[in-house]
Protein backbone atom coordinates (compact mmCIF):
# COMPACT_ATOMS: atom_id res chain seq x y z
CA UNK A 1 0.00 0.00 0.00
CA UNK A 2 1.59 3.37 -0.95
CA UNK A 3 1.07 6.46 1.26
CA UNK A 4 -2.02 7.89 -0.98
CA UNK A 5 -3.68 4.57 -0.47
CA UNK A 6 -2.69 4.45 3.28
CA UNK A 7 -4.34 8.06 3.34
CA UNK A 8 -7.77 7.23 1.82
CA UNK A 9 -8.00 4.03 4.09
CA UNK A 10 -7.63 6.22 6.90
CA UNK A 11 -10.17 8.64 5.91
CA UNK A 12 -12.58 6.01 4.94
CA UNK A 13 -11.99 3.72 8.26
CA UNK A 14 -12.89 7.54 10.33
CA UNK A 15 -9.55 8.27 12.13
CA UNK A 16 -10.31 11.62 13.35
CA UNK A 17 -7.06 12.98 13.03
CA UNK A 18 -4.50 12.87 10.28
CA UNK A 19 -0.99 14.50 10.78
CA UNK A 20 1.25 14.40 7.65
CA UNK A 21 4.63 15.24 7.45
CA UNK A 22 5.51 17.34 4.65
CA UNK A 23 6.85 20.77 3.05
CA UNK A 24 4.83 20.67 0.17
CA UNK A 25 1.24 21.65 0.63
CA UNK A 26 -0.06 22.13 -3.11
CA UNK A 27 0.80 18.31 -3.79
CA UNK A 28 -0.88 16.97 -0.30
CA UNK A 29 -3.74 19.19 -1.28
CA UNK A 30 -4.02 17.52 -4.73
CA UNK A 31 -3.98 14.13 -3.24
CA UNK A 32 -6.61 14.74 -0.51
CA UNK A 33 -8.91 16.42 -3.31
CA UNK A 34 -9.01 13.01 -5.41
CA UNK A 35 -9.78 11.23 -2.57
CA UNK A 36 -12.44 13.78 -1.59
CA UNK A 37 -13.67 13.48 -4.91
CA UNK A 38 -14.19 9.62 -5.01
CA UNK A 39 -15.68 9.67 -1.63
CA UNK A 40 -17.88 12.44 -2.35
CA UNK A 41 -16.95 14.70 0.22
CA UNK A 42 -16.00 18.62 0.50
CA UNK A 43 -12.71 20.12 1.17
CA UNK A 44 -11.82 22.93 3.11
CA UNK A 45 -8.06 24.63 3.80
CA UNK A 46 -7.31 26.78 7.43
CA UNK A 47 -4.31 29.17 7.61
CA UNK A 48 -3.77 31.38 9.66
CA UNK A 49 -4.18 34.32 7.10
CA UNK A 50 -6.73 33.31 5.77
CA UNK A 51 -9.27 31.20 8.14
CA UNK A 52 -11.44 28.59 6.84
CA UNK A 53 -12.43 28.76 3.45
CA UNK A 54 -13.21 26.03 0.72
CA UNK A 55 -10.18 24.15 -0.87
CA UNK A 56 -8.70 25.86 -3.71
CA UNK A 57 -10.28 29.35 -3.26
CA UNK A 58 -7.77 32.37 -4.24
CA UNK A 59 -5.76 33.94 -2.12
CA UNK A 60 -7.87 37.45 -2.78
CA UNK A 61 -10.95 35.71 -2.33
CA UNK A 62 -10.00 34.28 0.98
CA UNK A 63 -9.02 37.18 2.38
CA UNK A 64 -12.17 38.76 2.68
CA UNK A 65 -13.93 35.17 3.03
CA UNK A 66 -13.85 34.11 6.89
CA UNK A 67 -11.54 36.10 9.04
CA UNK A 68 -13.19 35.80 11.83
CA UNK A 69 -11.75 31.47 11.44
CA UNK A 70 -8.02 32.58 11.73
CA UNK A 71 -8.56 31.98 15.49
CA UNK A 72 -7.93 28.34 15.89
CA UNK A 73 -10.50 28.11 18.63
CA UNK A 74 -13.22 29.25 16.17
CA UNK A 75 -12.11 27.17 13.34
CA UNK A 76 -12.42 24.19 15.43
CA UNK A 77 -15.72 24.92 16.36
CA UNK A 78 -16.97 25.45 12.40
CA UNK A 79 -15.54 21.80 12.15
CA UNK A 80 -18.15 20.81 15.26
CA UNK A 81 -20.71 22.53 13.29
CA UNK A 82 -20.52 21.28 9.82
CA UNK A 83 -22.60 18.48 8.90
CA UNK A 84 -22.21 17.15 5.71
CA UNK A 85 -19.14 14.90 4.85
CA UNK A 86 -15.55 16.92 4.69
CA UNK A 87 -12.44 16.98 5.12
CA UNK A 88 -10.60 20.15 6.55
CA UNK A 89 -6.69 20.21 6.20
CA UNK A 90 -4.86 22.72 8.71
CA UNK A 91 -1.71 24.16 7.31
CA UNK A 92 1.12 24.99 9.88
CA UNK A 93 -0.94 24.42 12.84
CA UNK A 94 2.01 23.18 14.96
CA UNK A 95 2.38 26.40 16.39
CA UNK A 96 -0.64 25.89 18.01
CA UNK A 97 -0.24 22.35 19.54
CA UNK A 98 2.57 23.55 21.84
CA UNK A 99 2.16 23.45 25.58
CA UNK A 100 1.27 27.54 25.55
CA UNK A 101 -2.31 26.83 23.72
CA UNK A 102 -3.55 24.18 25.99
CA UNK A 103 -7.24 25.67 25.21
CA UNK A 104 -6.80 24.19 21.30
CA UNK A 105 -5.33 20.97 22.52
CA UNK A 106 -8.08 20.74 24.30
CA UNK A 107 -10.41 21.44 21.57
CA UNK A 108 -8.63 18.93 19.39
CA UNK A 109 -9.16 16.08 21.92
CA UNK A 110 -12.98 17.06 22.07
CA UNK A 111 -13.07 17.22 18.07
CA UNK A 112 -11.19 13.85 17.86
CA UNK A 113 -13.88 12.03 20.02
CA UNK A 114 -16.67 13.61 18.27
CA UNK A 115 -15.22 12.89 14.94
CA UNK A 116 -15.50 9.09 15.20
CA UNK A 117 -18.91 8.85 14.90
CA UNK A 118 -18.75 11.26 11.91
CA UNK A 119 -17.48 11.37 8.06
CA UNK A 120 -15.41 14.09 9.10
CA UNK A 121 -11.48 13.99 8.68
CA UNK A 122 -9.07 16.92 10.34
CA UNK A 123 -6.18 16.44 8.37
CA UNK A 124 -2.84 18.61 9.80
CA UNK A 125 -0.06 19.16 7.11
CA UNK A 126 3.10 20.90 8.33
CA UNK A 127 6.74 20.39 7.88
CA UNK A 128 7.60 19.93 11.38
CA UNK A 129 5.96 16.93 13.48
CA UNK A 130 5.38 18.41 16.88
CA UNK A 131 2.54 16.50 18.86
CA UNK A 132 1.47 17.24 22.56
CA UNK A 133 1.43 13.98 24.95
CA UNK A 134 -2.13 15.11 25.75
CA UNK A 135 -3.53 14.23 21.98
CA UNK A 136 -0.53 11.85 20.79
CA UNK A 137 -2.95 8.57 21.54
CA UNK A 138 -5.61 10.86 19.13
CA UNK A 139 -3.23 11.26 16.16
CA UNK A 140 -1.98 9.38 12.96
CA UNK A 141 1.22 10.43 11.61
CA UNK A 142 2.36 9.86 8.10
CA UNK A 143 5.64 11.09 6.71
CA UNK A 144 5.05 12.22 3.31
CA UNK A 145 7.53 10.98 0.59
CA UNK A 146 9.03 13.13 -1.55
CA UNK A 147 7.99 13.01 -5.30
CA UNK A 148 9.41 9.45 -6.87
CA UNK A 149 11.24 8.44 -10.27
CA UNK A 150 7.59 8.39 -11.70
CA UNK A 151 6.32 11.55 -10.76
CA UNK A 152 9.59 13.20 -11.64
CA UNK A 153 9.47 11.90 -14.66
CA UNK A 154 5.76 13.02 -15.78
CA UNK A 155 6.88 16.71 -15.12
CA UNK A 156 9.80 16.41 -17.01
CA UNK A 157 7.54 15.18 -19.80
CA UNK A 158 5.34 18.33 -19.00
CA UNK A 159 8.41 20.53 -19.01
CA UNK A 160 9.29 19.07 -22.28
CA UNK A 161 6.02 19.39 -23.88
CA UNK A 162 5.72 23.10 -22.90
CA UNK A 163 9.73 24.11 -24.03
CA UNK A 164 9.29 22.52 -27.50
CA UNK A 165 6.99 25.50 -28.48
CA UNK A 166 9.80 27.77 -28.31
CA UNK A 167 12.10 27.13 -31.55
CA UNK A 168 15.28 28.81 -29.85
CA UNK A 169 15.39 25.93 -27.32
CA UNK A 170 16.86 22.84 -27.81
CA UNK A 171 16.05 19.34 -26.73
CA UNK A 172 18.41 16.55 -26.16
CA UNK A 173 16.89 13.60 -23.85
CA UNK A 174 18.33 10.33 -24.96
CA UNK A 175 16.66 7.26 -22.38
CA UNK A 176 20.19 7.21 -20.91
CA UNK A 177 19.88 11.19 -20.41
CA UNK A 178 16.47 11.42 -19.38
CA UNK A 179 17.26 8.62 -16.11
CA UNK A 180 20.51 10.06 -15.39
CA UNK A 181 18.42 13.45 -15.10
CA UNK A 182 15.63 12.01 -13.00
CA UNK A 183 17.90 9.95 -10.66
CA UNK A 184 20.21 13.29 -9.79
CA UNK A 185 16.70 15.05 -9.07
CA UNK A 186 15.80 12.27 -6.61
CA UNK A 187 15.54 14.01 -3.26
CA UNK A 188 13.78 17.19 -4.56
CA UNK A 189 10.54 18.39 -3.77
CA UNK A 190 8.25 18.92 -7.37
CA UNK A 191 8.50 22.82 -6.70
CA UNK A 192 12.31 22.52 -6.32
CA UNK A 193 12.69 20.00 -9.63
CA UNK A 194 10.88 22.17 -11.27
CA UNK A 195 12.66 25.18 -10.40
CA UNK A 196 15.79 23.93 -11.42
CA UNK A 197 14.95 22.31 -14.67
CA UNK A 198 13.47 25.78 -15.60
CA UNK A 199 17.06 27.36 -14.55
CA UNK A 200 18.50 24.89 -17.04
CA UNK A 201 16.46 25.54 -19.95
CA UNK A 202 16.61 29.66 -19.05
CA UNK A 203 20.08 29.51 -18.70
CA UNK A 204 21.52 27.39 -21.86
CA UNK A 205 18.81 27.44 -24.21
CA UNK A 206 18.69 23.48 -23.68
CA UNK A 207 17.87 20.27 -21.70
CA UNK A 208 19.71 17.53 -21.55
CA UNK A 209 21.03 14.44 -19.30
CA UNK A 210 24.09 16.38 -19.20
CA UNK A 211 22.90 19.16 -17.14
CA UNK A 212 22.65 17.30 -13.63
CA UNK A 213 25.16 19.45 -12.17
CA UNK A 214 22.69 21.89 -11.82
CA UNK A 215 20.04 19.70 -9.95
CA UNK A 216 22.96 19.17 -8.08
CA UNK A 217 23.57 22.63 -6.93
CA UNK A 218 19.74 23.20 -6.14
CA UNK A 219 20.56 20.13 -4.12
CA UNK A 220 23.76 21.73 -2.48
CA UNK A 221 20.96 24.50 -1.14
CA UNK A 222 18.93 22.06 1.16
CA UNK A 223 22.14 20.46 2.41
CA UNK A 224 23.58 24.45 3.43
CA UNK A 225 20.05 25.00 5.13
CA UNK A 226 20.67 22.07 7.59
CA UNK A 227 23.46 23.35 9.22
CA UNK A 228 24.99 19.95 9.84
CA UNK A 229 26.32 17.93 6.44
CA UNK A 230 28.55 20.01 4.22
CA UNK A 231 28.36 20.08 0.45
CA UNK A 232 31.80 19.03 -0.81
CA UNK A 233 32.43 20.10 -4.45
CA UNK A 234 35.29 17.25 -5.59
CA UNK A 235 37.42 18.27 -8.62
CA UNK A 236 39.32 14.56 -7.72
CA UNK A 237 38.82 12.00 -9.39
CA UNK A 238 41.12 9.16 -9.63
CA UNK A 239 43.77 9.92 -12.22
CA UNK A 240 44.92 11.54 -8.94
CA UNK A 241 45.09 8.98 -6.83
CA UNK A 242 48.23 7.02 -7.19
CA UNK A 243 47.64 2.89 -6.31
CA UNK A 244 44.68 1.01 -4.79
CA UNK A 245 44.17 -0.64 -7.84
CA UNK A 246 41.63 -2.87 -5.80
CA UNK A 247 39.78 -0.31 -4.05
CA UNK A 248 39.47 1.40 -7.30
CA UNK A 249 38.38 -1.77 -9.20
CA UNK A 250 35.48 -2.57 -6.49
CA UNK A 251 34.49 1.04 -6.65
CA UNK A 252 34.14 1.10 -10.88
CA UNK A 253 31.97 -2.11 -10.64
CA UNK A 254 29.49 -0.59 -8.53
CA UNK A 255 29.11 2.72 -10.49
CA UNK A 256 26.31 1.36 -12.24
CA UNK A 257 24.71 0.12 -8.99
CA UNK A 258 22.33 3.16 -8.16
CA UNK A 259 20.60 2.49 -11.80
CA UNK A 260 16.96 1.44 -12.83
CA UNK A 261 18.86 -1.65 -14.33
CA UNK A 262 20.51 -2.40 -11.30
CA UNK A 263 17.28 -2.52 -9.36
CA UNK A 264 15.65 -5.04 -12.51
CA UNK A 265 18.62 -7.28 -12.34
CA UNK A 266 18.05 -7.51 -8.05
CA UNK A 267 20.78 -5.50 -7.50
CA UNK A 268 20.59 -3.53 -4.13
CA UNK A 269 21.95 -0.54 -3.76
CA UNK A 270 25.46 -0.58 -2.11
CA UNK A 271 25.67 0.40 1.36
CA UNK A 272 29.09 1.82 2.36
CA UNK A 273 32.83 1.40 2.86
CA UNK A 274 35.48 1.75 5.68
CA UNK A 275 38.56 2.43 5.12
CA UNK A 276 41.19 1.87 7.86
CA UNK A 277 45.14 2.91 7.40
CA UNK A 278 47.97 5.28 7.65
CA UNK A 279 47.60 9.11 7.58
CA UNK A 280 48.20 10.71 4.20
CA UNK A 281 47.81 7.55 2.15
CA UNK A 282 44.56 8.92 0.08
CA UNK A 283 41.32 7.98 2.43
CA UNK A 284 40.02 11.12 2.41
CA UNK A 285 41.04 11.53 -1.33
CA UNK A 286 39.06 8.32 -2.53
CA UNK A 287 35.71 9.77 -0.61
CA UNK A 288 36.09 12.66 -3.25
CA UNK A 289 37.48 10.96 -5.85
CA UNK A 290 34.23 8.75 -5.79
CA UNK A 291 31.89 11.30 -6.01
CA UNK A 292 33.36 12.18 -9.58
CA UNK A 293 33.45 8.70 -10.50
CA UNK A 294 29.60 8.18 -9.87
CA UNK A 295 28.47 11.39 -10.73
CA UNK A 296 26.92 11.49 -7.00
CA UNK A 297 26.69 14.76 -4.79
CA UNK A 298 29.20 14.31 -1.81
CA UNK A 299 28.14 15.16 1.58
CA UNK A 300 30.76 15.57 4.31
CA UNK A 301 29.54 14.98 7.64
CA UNK A 302 30.39 16.88 10.39
CA UNK A 303 30.82 15.12 14.09
CA UNK A 304 31.62 18.71 15.50
CA UNK A 305 28.68 20.04 15.16
CA UNK A 306 26.38 17.44 15.40
CA UNK A 307 27.01 17.41 19.21
CA UNK A 308 25.18 20.27 20.79
CA UNK A 309 25.26 21.81 24.22
CA UNK A 310 21.83 21.12 25.04
CA UNK A 311 19.86 17.60 26.20
CA UNK A 312 18.77 15.48 23.64
CA UNK A 313 19.90 18.08 21.01
CA UNK A 314 22.93 15.63 19.52
CA UNK A 315 20.52 12.99 19.11
CA UNK A 316 18.06 15.06 17.35
CA UNK A 317 20.95 16.55 14.84
CA UNK A 318 22.06 13.46 13.75
CA UNK A 319 18.66 12.31 13.41
CA UNK A 320 18.24 15.23 11.20
CA UNK A 321 21.60 14.98 8.98
CA UNK A 322 20.30 11.14 8.52
CA UNK A 323 17.31 13.02 6.95
CA UNK A 324 19.11 15.66 5.26
CA UNK A 325 21.10 13.02 3.63
CA UNK A 326 18.33 10.58 2.69
CA UNK A 327 16.42 13.75 1.10
CA UNK A 328 19.02 14.55 -1.84
CA UNK A 329 19.93 10.62 -2.40
CA UNK A 330 21.20 9.35 -3.75
CA UNK A 331 24.61 10.78 -2.58
CA UNK A 332 27.74 9.63 -0.92
CA UNK A 333 27.86 10.50 2.68
CA UNK A 334 32.01 10.84 3.74
CA UNK A 335 32.52 10.56 7.58
CA UNK A 336 35.77 11.28 7.77
CA UNK A 337 37.95 10.30 11.05
CA UNK A 338 34.93 8.39 12.32
CA UNK A 339 37.04 6.77 14.69
CA UNK A 340 37.43 10.47 16.51
CA UNK A 341 33.96 11.10 16.67
CA UNK A 342 32.89 8.19 18.00
CA UNK A 343 36.13 7.10 20.77
CA UNK A 344 35.16 6.14 23.90
CA UNK A 345 31.67 5.32 23.49
CA UNK A 346 32.19 2.30 25.21
CA UNK A 347 32.81 4.12 28.56
CA UNK A 348 29.95 7.55 27.36
CA UNK A 349 27.58 6.43 30.51
CA UNK A 350 30.44 7.95 33.00
CA UNK A 351 31.94 11.12 30.70
CA UNK A 352 28.63 12.68 28.50
CA UNK A 353 25.52 10.83 30.48
CA UNK A 354 25.60 8.30 27.43
CA UNK A 355 25.42 11.03 24.56
CA UNK A 356 27.93 9.55 22.51
CA UNK A 357 26.89 5.82 23.16
CA UNK A 358 23.13 7.37 21.92
CA UNK A 359 24.13 9.02 18.90
CA UNK A 360 26.59 5.96 17.92
CA UNK A 361 23.74 4.21 18.56
CA UNK A 362 21.23 5.78 16.05
CA UNK A 363 24.00 5.95 13.69
CA UNK A 364 24.70 2.24 13.25
CA UNK A 365 20.77 1.64 13.42
CA UNK A 366 20.21 3.75 10.20
CA UNK A 367 23.91 2.01 8.59
CA UNK A 368 21.99 -1.58 9.10
CA UNK A 369 18.53 -0.83 8.44
CA UNK A 370 18.76 2.45 5.72
CA UNK A 371 16.33 1.84 2.20
CA UNK A 372 17.56 5.22 0.82
CA UNK A 373 20.74 5.12 -1.59
CA UNK A 374 23.18 6.86 0.64
CA UNK A 375 26.63 5.07 -0.14
CA UNK A 376 28.91 6.10 3.50
CA UNK A 377 32.55 6.40 2.92
CA UNK A 378 34.02 6.04 6.91
CA UNK A 379 37.63 6.78 7.55
CA UNK A 380 39.38 6.02 9.74
CA UNK A 381 43.34 6.10 11.31
CA UNK A 382 43.04 4.70 14.52
CA UNK A 383 41.62 0.94 15.12
CA UNK A 384 41.48 0.97 19.09
CA UNK A 385 38.90 3.85 19.14
CA UNK A 386 36.23 1.70 16.35
CA UNK A 387 33.60 0.28 18.31
CA UNK A 388 33.25 -3.27 17.34
CA UNK A 389 29.89 -3.02 16.02
CA UNK A 390 30.61 -0.88 13.22
CA UNK A 391 33.23 -3.63 12.03
CA UNK A 392 30.07 -6.44 11.95
CA UNK A 393 29.33 -7.32 8.15
CA UNK A 394 25.96 -5.69 6.91
CA UNK A 395 26.39 -2.13 8.05
CA UNK A 396 28.94 -1.55 5.98
CA UNK A 397 29.75 -3.71 2.66
CA UNK A 398 33.96 -3.87 2.80
CA UNK A 399 36.23 -2.82 5.04
CA UNK A 400 39.74 -1.34 3.41
CA UNK A 401 43.62 -1.43 4.73
CA UNK A 402 45.08 1.75 2.95
CA UNK A 403 49.11 0.81 3.67
CA UNK A 404 51.99 2.92 2.42
CA UNK A 405 52.20 2.82 -0.92
CA UNK A 406 54.45 0.17 -2.78
CA UNK A 407 57.21 0.92 -5.39
CA UNK A 408 55.35 0.83 -7.67
CA UNK A 409 52.10 3.06 -6.41
CA UNK A 410 55.44 5.37 -5.15
CA UNK A 411 56.33 5.89 -9.15
CA UNK A 412 52.92 6.31 -9.86
CA UNK A 413 51.98 9.36 -7.36
CA UNK A 414 55.07 11.15 -8.56
CA UNK A 415 54.10 10.72 -12.16
CA UNK A 416 51.08 12.55 -10.84
CA UNK A 417 52.38 15.54 -8.21
CA UNK A 418 54.86 15.97 -10.66
CA UNK A 419 52.29 16.58 -13.93
CA UNK A 420 49.73 18.52 -11.84
CA UNK A 421 52.79 21.03 -11.40
CA UNK A 422 52.48 21.33 -15.20
CA UNK A 423 55.66 19.25 -15.63
CA UNK A 424 56.54 15.94 -18.00
CA UNK A 425 57.04 14.03 -15.72
CA UNK A 426 59.49 12.10 -18.19
CA UNK A 427 62.36 14.48 -17.65
CA UNK A 428 62.64 13.27 -13.94
CA UNK A 429 64.05 10.29 -12.53
CA UNK A 430 61.13 8.57 -11.64
CA UNK A 431 62.52 5.48 -10.35
CA UNK A 432 65.66 6.64 -7.80
CA UNK A 433 62.87 8.62 -6.78
CA UNK A 434 60.33 5.79 -5.97
CA UNK A 435 63.46 4.30 -4.67
CA UNK A 436 64.45 6.93 -2.43
CA UNK A 437 61.23 7.32 -0.96
CA UNK A 438 60.55 3.99 0.64
CA UNK A 439 57.84 3.99 3.48
CA UNK A 440 56.90 7.62 2.39
CA UNK A 441 53.29 8.32 2.55
CA UNK A 442 51.41 9.85 -0.77
CA UNK A 443 51.03 12.98 1.44
CA UNK A 444 54.55 13.02 2.16
CA UNK A 445 55.73 12.80 -1.23
CA UNK A 446 53.28 15.48 -2.45
CA UNK A 447 54.97 17.42 0.02
CA UNK A 448 58.80 16.69 -1.22
CA UNK A 449 57.47 17.75 -4.71
CA UNK A 450 55.79 21.03 -3.50
CA UNK A 451 59.24 21.89 -1.38
CA UNK A 452 61.16 21.23 -4.24
CA UNK A 453 59.01 23.55 -5.87
CA UNK A 454 59.98 26.53 -3.61
CA UNK A 455 63.27 25.83 -3.38
CA UNK A 456 63.47 25.74 -7.39
CA UNK A 457 61.41 29.65 -7.63
CA UNK A 458 64.18 30.76 -5.14
CA UNK A 459 67.15 29.72 -7.16
CA UNK A 460 65.32 30.77 -10.36
CA UNK A 461 65.76 27.71 -11.78
CA UNK A 462 63.28 24.74 -12.37
CA UNK A 463 62.31 21.78 -10.68
CA UNK A 464 64.44 18.50 -11.11
CA UNK A 465 65.28 14.92 -9.86
CA UNK A 466 67.79 16.42 -7.81
CA UNK A 467 65.72 19.38 -5.47
CA UNK A 468 62.87 16.66 -5.15
CA UNK A 469 65.66 14.08 -4.08
CA UNK A 470 66.99 16.94 -1.33
CA UNK A 471 63.45 17.39 -0.31
CA UNK A 472 62.87 13.60 0.72
CA UNK A 473 66.45 13.47 2.38
CA UNK A 474 65.01 16.54 4.82
CA UNK A 475 62.25 14.48 5.24
CA UNK A 476 60.92 12.58 8.05
CA UNK A 477 58.26 10.19 7.44
CA UNK A 478 55.41 9.34 9.71
CA UNK A 479 56.31 5.67 9.08
CA UNK A 480 59.19 6.13 11.58
CA UNK A 481 57.94 8.22 13.96
CA UNK A 482 54.44 5.75 14.77
CA UNK A 483 56.65 2.58 13.87
CA UNK A 484 54.65 0.73 16.47
CA UNK A 485 51.21 2.32 16.10
CA UNK A 486 51.82 1.28 12.10
CA UNK A 487 53.12 -2.61 12.68
CA UNK A 488 49.78 -2.91 15.14
CA UNK A 489 47.27 -1.66 12.72
CA UNK A 490 48.88 -4.01 9.81
CA UNK A 491 48.75 -6.60 12.24
CA UNK A 492 45.13 -6.05 13.07
CA UNK A 493 44.07 -5.83 9.73
CA UNK A 494 45.27 -8.70 8.47
CA UNK A 495 42.30 -10.76 8.12
CA UNK A 496 39.81 -8.79 8.96
CA UNK A 497 40.27 -5.92 6.49
CA UNK A 498 41.09 -6.00 2.64
CA UNK A 499 43.96 -4.97 1.29
CA UNK A 500 43.10 -1.94 -1.04
CA UNK A 501 46.34 -1.97 -3.07
CA UNK A 502 47.13 -6.41 -3.04
CA UNK A 503 44.32 -8.46 -4.93
CA UNK A 504 43.74 -11.52 -1.88
CA UNK A 505 45.33 -14.10 -4.23
CA UNK A 506 48.54 -12.53 -4.09
CA UNK A 507 50.71 -13.58 -1.29
CA UNK A 508 53.28 -11.23 0.49
CA UNK A 509 56.15 -12.95 -0.82
CA UNK A 510 55.33 -12.12 -4.33
CA UNK A 511 54.72 -8.74 -3.65
CA UNK A 512 58.13 -7.88 -1.98
CA UNK A 513 60.07 -9.69 -5.14
CA UNK A 514 58.08 -7.87 -7.03
CA UNK A 515 59.25 -4.47 -5.40
CA UNK A 516 62.65 -5.93 -5.03
CA UNK A 517 63.22 -6.45 -9.09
Amino acid sequence: MNVCEEIETLIRARYPILYIVTSEESRIQEVILGIANRRQKKVFEWSYSTGIVPAGTSIQSQKARNAASRDPLIALDQVIDQVEPSIFIFKDFHPFLTRNNFAVIRKLKEIAIQLKNSYKTVIVVSPVFEIPVEIEKEITVINYPLPGKEELSLLLDKIVEEVKKYRNVKINIDENGREKLIQASLGLTISEAENVFAKIIVKDERLSGEDINEVFSEKQQIIRKSGLLEYYQSEDDFNNVGGLSVLKDWLQKRAVAFTEQAREFGLPSPKGILLIGIQGCGKSLCAKAVSNLWQLPLLRFDMGRMFGSLVGSSEENIRKAISVAESVSPCILWVDEIDKAFAGSQGSGATDAGTTARVFSTFLTWLSEKKAPVFVVATANDISQLPPELLRKGRLDEIFFVDLPSYEERKEIFKIHISKRGRNSENFNIDLLADRSKDFSGAEIEEAVISALYDAFYLKTDISTELILNAIKQTVPLSKTMDEQISRLRTWCEGRARNASVPRDISSETILRRIEF
